[in-house]
């Protein structure tokens, strides 16, 4: 009973379950007893910390909206935030001391300061707000279009409820989460953009289920009958499971819902013309809004000692005023100085407690010294920061011409941080390099090619070609009717003639063609289709769009040697090979993830077959396979990671009808499960990528960027040690650490890899430790890969610190996001307390960006979120020295000078202050005027600034 009162006056909130129920429409049922769930409404609420860092980046989701200032609490929450600053409030205490006793400075010396440092303060909070309630108002009020009681109602975005089907048109922005009903295609498929959200600035490609999909007018949607059920709200924006249940002629139709469903607030529609989707997500419970909460607030060391210096500073005037106290009665110990003949005591003085008089008389002097503690200190300093942070922007030698892009200060807290950095952990792929990805090497069937001019030159002789200059481009030519694939696999491994090798190729390159999430717009897709294909065309008709650099530039390649993908068509992916087109019926999609390393498509082939496609990692997709020519293909893909390319491997598998009615089978239960479904669609991948047929693997390669090498050799000339965190196999990241000057051939390079076990780490450990010890080198490298270091990070931190300490540069391969965070806070707590710096250009660099004490975004090619959740944003990681070394030496300089000068002029003001005590026998006398304190103060002030 009491909980029920409770919950009533919402106080404790009722039990929320595990997922929720959405009517579309919002057709509830007619029968039975049925309590509509609860959802709040469409409006977004601006948080205070989210504007001020200018950043948004995935956290825990939020229970409540946070908190805003309105008309009726803007005064106290507002008082409240400025006076739990410490020197705000002691000035506060003095002032009201000053009201209550008698004290020998005006209480104007106080409190007028303290109120105009209050005022400014307020105003500018309130000026932010009141421009965040604006933007709020414009968002909640943008027109909308709901589908209600069988039309198109316009209304305002505020008034969406969850379960209504909402219309959105092209380039338009979606206004809550939606579930994709339909669009003006016939398969149900439109494009969007998330830019806004994640930074990645690539067409992604969602899609209806076939039942809604044909329903593209308002008056089919009002007939439709179906239930959503979902996951509650979470901030993860790639995760998303569900289920919708439609009932057609008293049959209910149960499909699958996951990310290619739901349609994102914040995201934009592209290349369409417009969707209906339901709404399942409103308002503060959007995976954009649920993402609004901002990262705990970073302070630099002079911030903190700062503070120190203002607590040592309140022990002094303490002390201060303790002695000048005892030292008055000592003096009024005798009686002609306790009441002269000038100055009579009354008879209410002479019967006061002595205890009483003691502390008015504390207080008194704690009031005479109060000016040692600079008020105006924090706007000062504030104010030197916010102005000094222009300088950054406005440095021509920080601007990069190409992409026309110059420095951005996302917040001036940090500009003396730059100066005291020691450590620099930096990302590879995108900052060190271009992140232009261009194919060179591939291996098919155990021969290596490389691409020469357009053509594919084999390295070596081959079974046909004695002298190993073999072009799969003139050879293709030469046929006239290509196989789309040869079903036997013992050609595979050992061709006999030219035409089985010719085969081998179109099978290998058709896998490269159909086994990615590249995107083409329709528009460039016209007049493709017909007539004979021709390859110098392709650079000029076709333009593909990738969430991945290395998808793009292995269906680029493809295309140069004569396997074009040519687009989707509902769900058919055609492919044209010397003019013959040829239409794949895509069945299954296995998307890629971090923990498989590898994605995979089935498809159905244009004679019937129903192939899966596995493209990935070496080190996932060579154990699944159990033919091809797996140790030449190893050897070549080391040998690839040696020259400092990146490597994929490619796979194939061939199903009979009964394999794949069980594995559709089981991908329907796994993708329609509402409890546990990534570990059982976990489960069902591994069943269906095993047992491959090795095809080969491609090759491609990432320039560095322009003067790295000079820029790192800068940073280790400082004494800066540079850590490189990459997700990159261990050669490939070895090969271009070397390459770019990371590590130079007379280091020692030290490796942990491949350990797999506690103890095999720790006893690898102290090898390495007595290695360091030992060897009589000067610099020392080490390796260490994702597996090797959780290994390191479980129960051997110190151990692993004390290794990495000992060595001059540090390369971590095979990480995930997550560990890049942990590495560098495992340096920030060690009990040196070093200031990191980290460097990335990623949404996958995000965290590490955070965790560093400075964050630092390359804006690259993979989007502009780490250059937004960073602390300062460049365009290249040549910029970095300049940053450091001239910005950030001349900011630490400039801000310890305005300090020590702070703290000195109150010093030596205050100290003649108190030598006068004992030439006015300690009666609080003040030196000067009463505004003369303040006056000197805010004049210094002034010329702090200059």
């Amino acid at each position: 009973m009491w909980r029920w009162v409770r919950q009533q006056l919402g106080f404790d909130p009722p039990h929320q379950s595990d997922t929720r129920t959405i009517y579309i429409a919002n057709r509830f049922p007619q029968y039975g007893l049925y309590t509509p769930q609860k959802f709040i409404d469409n409006r977004i609420i601006s948080s205070k910390s989210l504007e001020h860092s200018s950043q948004s980046q995935i956290l825990e989701p939020l229970v409540l909206p946070l908190p805003q200032y309105t008309v009726w609490n803007f005064v106290p929450k507002n008082l409240f935030e400025q006076f739990r600053r410490v020197a705000n409030f002691y000035f506060l205490i003095i002032f009201l001391v000053q009201l209550m006793i008698d004290t020998p400075t005006s209480p104007i010396t106080s409190g007028l300061p303290l109120f105009f440092v209050i005022t400014v303060t307020a105003i500018k909070q309130g000026y932010e707000d009141w421009l965040r309630h604006n933007s709020d108002n414009e968002v909640n009020g943008a027109p909308v279009y709901v589908v209600r009681s069988g039309g198109l109602v316009k209304t305002r975005s505020k008034n969406i409820r969850v379960g209504d089907i909402v219309r959105v048109a092209k380039d338009e922005i979606f206004p809550a989460d939606l579930v994709l009903l339909s669009s003006d295609r016939l398969d149900g498929s439109c494009h969007v953009t998330t830019a806004s959200l994640d930074g990645e600035t690539n067409l992604k490609t969602h899609v209806a289920v076939p039942e809604t999909a044909v329903l593209q007018t308002v008056a089919n949607l009002d007939t439709l009958i179906a239930v959503i059920e979902c996951q509650q709200p979470e901030a993860d924006l790639y995760r998303f499971m569900g289920r919708m249940i439609i009932t057609q002629q008293m049959e209910e139709i149960v499909r699958p819902l996951g990310p290619e469903s739901l349609l994102l607030r914040g995201a934009r529609l592209k290349n369409t013309k417009e969707i209906f989707g339901v709404a399942v997500y409103t308002g503060m419970e959007t995976k954009m809004a649920l993402n609004y909460k901002s990262k705990s607030q970073k302070r630099s060391a002079v911030e903190k000692s700062m503070n120190t210096f203002l607590i040592i500073y309140l022990i002094i005037l303490i002390s201060e005023a303790i002695i000048s106290t005892i030292l008055k009665y000592t003096w009024q110990a005798e009686e002609k100085w306790d009441e002269p003949w000038y100055n009579q005591k009354t008879e209410h003085q002479r019967n006061s407690s002595k205890i009483l008089k003691f502390i008015s008389d504390f207080l008194a002097f704690l009031v005479l010294y109060n000016f040692i503690i600079p008020i105006s200190l924090y706007v000062t300093v504030e104010m030197q920061k916010f102005l000094g942070s222009f300088f950054i922007g406005w440095d021509l030698d920080l601007y990069h011409e190409e992409s026309d892009q110059k420095a951005q200060v996302n917040t001036s807290d940090l500009n003396e941080e730059l100066g005291q950095v020691e450590y620099v952990f930096t990302d590879k792929t995108g900052t060190l390099t271009e992140n232009e990805m261009q194919f060179r090497e591939c291996s098919i069937n155990g021969i290596k090619y490389q691409e020469i001019n357009g053509r594919l030159v084999s390295e070596g002789p081959t079974p046909d070609s004695s002298d190993g200059n073999l072009s799969y481009l003139s050879s293709l030519s030469h046929l006239n009717n290509l196989s789309h694939l040869a079903t036997s696999s013992s050609f595979r491994t050992s061709p006999e003639n030219e035409t089985e090798l010719i085969k081998e190729h179109d099978l290998f390159f058709k896998a490269v063609s159909l086994c990615h999430t590249v995107q083409i717009s329709s528009v460039q897709t016209d007049g493709i289709g017909d007539g004979p294909w021709q390859t110098n065309l392709a650079p000029s008709q076709l333009e593909y769009y990738a969430s991945s650099p290395d998808e793009k530039a292995l269906v680029e390649a493809a295309a140069r040697f004569g396997i074009v993908f040519i687009g989707n068509s509902g769900e058919t992916m055609e492919v044209k090979t010397l003019g013959k087109l040829e239409r794949y019926k895509l069945l299954h999609i296995l998307e890629f993830n971090s923990d498989r390393r590898r994605m995979s498509v089935i498809v159905q082939a244009p004679s019937g077959e129903k192939l899966l496609f596995v493209k990935g990692a070496e080190s996932s997709v060579l154990p699944e396979c159990i033919g091809g020519e797996i140790e030449k293909t190893r050897i070549h893909v080391d040998e690839f990671a040696l020259k400092g390319l990146r490597t994929l491997c490619m796979a194939y598998r061939e199903f009979t009808p009964k394999e794949y009615e069980e594995i559709d089978r089981h991908l329907f239960e796994a993708r329609t499960a509402l409890q546990q479904r990534e570990e059982k669609l976990a489960d069902v991948f591994q069943f269906i990528e095993k047992d491959l047929i090795l095809l080969g693997a491609t090759a491609v390669e990432d320039k560095l960027q322009d003067k790295v090498r000079e820029t790192i050799e800068a940073l280790r000339m400082a004494g800066i040690k540079v850590w490189v965190l990459t997700g990159d196999k261990h050669e490939t990241a070895v090969s271009v650490s070397l390459s770019c000057g990371h590590f130079h051939r007379t280091m020692n390079i030290l490796e942990l890899i491949n350990q797999t076990s506690d103890s095999e780490c720790a006893e690898k450990l102290r090898q390495l430790a007595r290695r360091i010890t030992e060897d009589h080198v000067i610099q020392h490298g080490l390796v260490v890969d994702g597996t090797s270091l959780s290994l390191a990070l479980r129960e051997h931190e110190k151990l692993f610190m004390e290794v990495c300490k000992n060595c001059s540069a540090v390369m971590c391969c095979r990480m995930a996001p997550l560990q890049k965070a942990k590495v560098i806070r495992l340096i920030k707590i060690s009990p040196e307390k070093p200031i990191t710096l980290a460097v990335g250009d990623g949404a996958n660099d995000v965290s590490m960006i955070q965790e560093a004490h400075v964050g630092i975004g390359i804006m690259g090619k993979e989007g502009r979120q780490a250059a937004r959740n960073s602390d300062y944003a460049i365009a290249r990681f040549k910029f970095l020295s300049k940053l450091l070394f001239v910005h950030g030496h001349f900011y630490y300089i400039r801000i310890a000078t305005l300090v020590q000068y702070f703290f000195y002029k109150n010093v030596c003001f205050i100290t003649p202050q108190f030598l006068y005590q004992f030439y006015c026998l300690f009666s609080q006398q003040s030196v000067g005027t009463a505004y003369r304190p303040s006056c000197v103060t805010e004049q210094a002030r002034s010329l702090s600034r200059h």
